[in-house]
């Protein structure tokens, strides 16, 4: 019997569901919105809401709290040649924008089902999300050889 056993297993050890969830609350917080299947979407939104939750109470212990529950490239992400703190912008720019809200900071929307396997796929997204945020230093790009040198010309 599974009585009094909360969570999902999602066919992982312990370790990888720890690993993996602590990167995907990494990407939502960076990207504000992720695609991902609805099970795993609906297991982060409670980790999320308790690091948002974090992040406005804004002393040290919290933000400590918070670095042991986000990976260390929470603190190594580069865009622009500038670093994106994840932790700067939770108890930054998030805890402000969350700071008359009392929970709920975060929305699962249903988005079909995956063409490989059928599984059912999720959107997960902050509430009242910044859209200039998705994509926001994803790593590298690729550029086709004609925009390149259209670039070069000008």
């Amino acid at each position: 019997m599974r009585h009094r056993k909360a969570g999902r297993k999602l066919n992982r050890t312990s370790s990888h569901r720890k690993a993996m969830f602590a990167n995907m609350a990494h990407a939502l917080l960076k990207h504000e919105q992720i695609i991902t299947t609805l099970p795993k979407a609906k297991e982060l939104r409670p980790i999320v809401e308790r690091l948002i939750t974090l992040g406005k109470r804004g002393d040290l212990h919290a933000r400590r709290l918070a670095a042991s529950k986000l990976p260390q490239i929470s603190r190594e992400t580069i865009k622009d040649g500038k670093e994106i703190d994840v932790l700067a912008k939770l108890f930054g720019e998030l805890a402000e924008r969350y700071a008359d809200r009392k929970g709920g900071y975060t929305r699962v929307l249903k988005a079909g089902y995956r063409h490989g396997d059928a599984a059912p796929v999720a959107v997960i997204e902050l509430v009242d999300r910044n859209e200039e945020a998705k994509g926001q230093a994803s790593g590298p790009v690729q550029v086709d050889d004609e925009e390149a040198e259209a670039d070069e010309a000008a």
